[in-house]
């Protein structure tokens, strides 16, 4: 007797279409994502746009929000990505409801309101606080590269670029001449009329790069000058004394001879990580140790994170309405500014001295440090300590962190532009980091 099997017959139609909530079982985020942006976010900054009557519909927004949102929670971050997945995977199918935008109207949705969606940010946290998620006990704050939508490649150094500037131009003059030259020799033989006369490809080229190079020469030339006033103010303001420390060897209103500039992504910035030197930006984030909810979050394109603990801490208090009670940083934070910003804002810190080797028992490191100062008192305190410092708190709350979003969630380069665009796109990011932490509370 042959043993029977189901039914497989993939040419049998469906006597009524499937629903939704059949699609997939009630248990995946996409259900969760799906309702929460639907029934949770205030999406009037998207809404309100949509005032022309005229015009073929357009997708629903909140589908689009929540698509998006999604799909960053998913590690879909091209827009040619989530357009597939809109036709192949039955979960973002469970989100749009069979609907299937292109790759076109997803990457315009999101250029167009970038602000509104990294805007989703605060409100995405607030419910995570409404949910128990944030206690604001411990903080852990720490900074990450991530590499921009460049290549360092494409980037050139001021005293390469006062080299190659006249060279260019002195090419560029020569074959022009030379192109002149030749066509009034054609015209002779070939007549004006007669196609020929044109400039070649590689001249325009070449006057195309001359272009690029001289523009960026001259915004490199004018950061140094705005950086120069800045600094002659401070030294105004200052208390009048002699100057210390070793005098400058250029003049502060030129750029550094190293100073670079990138052509494709100009905000971005050359910075060094551990597996070598990246065309990239600093992304922050300050996360609470209680279920690891990312509280703040910011972007700069400057290398050192010694400028970013005062206003991170802003934002704490901007998103939540209260401040941490403890703040756990590394050695890149340490400063006395940084220090008396936790004094001021009643934090107790916990921010690193020095790098900590493997098997010592503070983050003291070698550091030399001056007796009454701030940062000699942090290190006594860490010292004093050791390993029961509430500083061991820092590296596995804030670097798992990271580590979900670039190596499981694979987000390991930007693909906007600029520095504006740039810290819109890390905000949704850390939103979509939010909303699985608060998917993965319920129930």
């Amino acid at each position: 007797m042959a043993k029977t099997f189901k039914s497989w017959d993939v040419d049998q139609p469906m006597l009524l279409p499937p629903s939704v909530q059949e699609l997939v079982p009630a248990g995946p985020v996409a259900h969760f994502v799906r309702d929460l942006v639907r029934d949770s976010l205030d999406l009037s900054a998207i809404l309100k746009t949509y005032a022309e009557d005229r015009g073929f519909p357009p997708y629903d927004p909140t589908m689009m929000v929540a698509l998006l949102l999604y799909a960053y929670s998913q590690g879909l971050y091209a827009s040619r990505r989530i357009a597939k997945a809109c036709e192949e995977r039955v979960d973002v199918m469970a989100v749009t409801a069979r609907q299937s935008p292109d790759f076109r109207t997803i990457s315009d949705f999101r250029k167009r309101h970038l602000a509104a969606l990294s805007g989703l940010f605060t409100q995405v946290l607030q419910l995570c606080q409404k949910a128990g998620l944030v206690s604001l006990g411990h903080v852990a704050l720490d900074g990450t590269k991530i590499r921009a939508n460049a290549s360092k490649h494409k980037a050139m150094s001021y005293s390469r670029m006062q080299t190659a500037e006249p060279a260019l131009a002195a090419e560029v003059a020569r074959w022009l001449a030379e192109a002149a030259t030749s066509d009034a020799r054609e015209d002779e033989t070939h007549g004006i009329d007669r196609r020929g006369d044109e400039l070649p490809e590689w001249v325009t080229n070449k006057q195309h790069r001359l272009e690029k190079i001289r523009a960026a020469k001259a915004a490199l030339e004018a950061d140094a000058q705005d950086d120069a006033e800045t600094k002659n103010q401070k030294e105004d303001s200052s208390v009048a004394g002699p100057r210390r420390g070793r005098p400058a060897t250029h003049s502060l209103d030129t750029p550094r001879d190293r100073a670079q500039r990138n052509f494709t992504d100009p905000d971005s910035r050359i910075m060094k990580t551990r597996d070598g030197f990246i065309q990239g930006y600093n992304a922050q984030a300050a996360v609470d140790a209680e279920h690891q909810v990312i509280v703040a979050q910011g972007l700069t394109n400057q290398a050192s994170d010694a400028h970013q603990l005062d206003p991170l801490l802003a934002h704490i208090r901007r998103n939540t309405g209260r401040q941490a009670r403890e703040l756990s940083a590394d050695a890149g934070y340490c400063s006395e500014h940084n220090l008396k910003a936790l004094t001021r804002r009643h934090v107790r810190g916990y921010v690193a001295t020095g790098r900590q080797r493997h098997g010592e028992p503070s983050a003291t490191g070698v550091r030399k440090t001056v007796p009454k100062t701030r940062v000699h008192a942090m290190k006594i305190r860490l010292r004093r300590a050791g390993h029961r410092s509430r500083y061991r708190l820092r590296k596995p709350v804030v670097e798992p962190v990271f580590g979900q979003i670039k190596q499981a969630r694979g987000f390991r380069q930007f693909l906007l532009r600029g520095l504006s665009q740039v810290a819109g796109e890390w905000s949704f990011v850390c939103s979509a980091h939010n909303v699985l932490k608060l998917a993965g509370a319920r129930g």
